[in-house]
């Protein structure tokens, strides 16, 4: 049934409407449902690496667990366990294990 309704093409002009319609309601659902949550993102992952200073636990991208030593511009080092400190770029944080953290889950 629904192969003979999709396989129906209206007569006359409708028929580009109807396209152009469709067309821009593909567009509507990408742009709501996958760019804008992922600019979202990537807005909040730029606020947290601005916001963020010495002292603070951190979890990095590649899942290690620390406490901000030290920071200078773009470089950070991170404490870990008995005092071993590891200098990292500061895009290597990650908000979402940090907060994952923060909050203990």
């Amino acid at each position: 049934m629904l192969d003979f309704i999709l396989l129906q093409a209206p007569s006359g002009g409708q028929s580009l409407y109807g396209n152009l319609l469709l067309i821009g309601g593909i567009v509507l659902i990408f742009y709501f449902f996958m760019i804008r949550p992922q600019q979202k993102k990537q807005k909040d992952q730029k606020r947290f690496l601005e916001e963020v200073k010495k002292g603070d636990n951190i979890v990095t991208v590649g899942g290690i667990h620390g406490r901000i030593a030290a920071m200078d511009g773009e470089t950070i080092i991170l404490e870990v366990e008995k005092g071993g400190k590891i200098k990292l770029d500061k895009s290597s944080i990650s908000l979402e294990a940090s907060k994952r953290y923060k909050s203990g889950k």
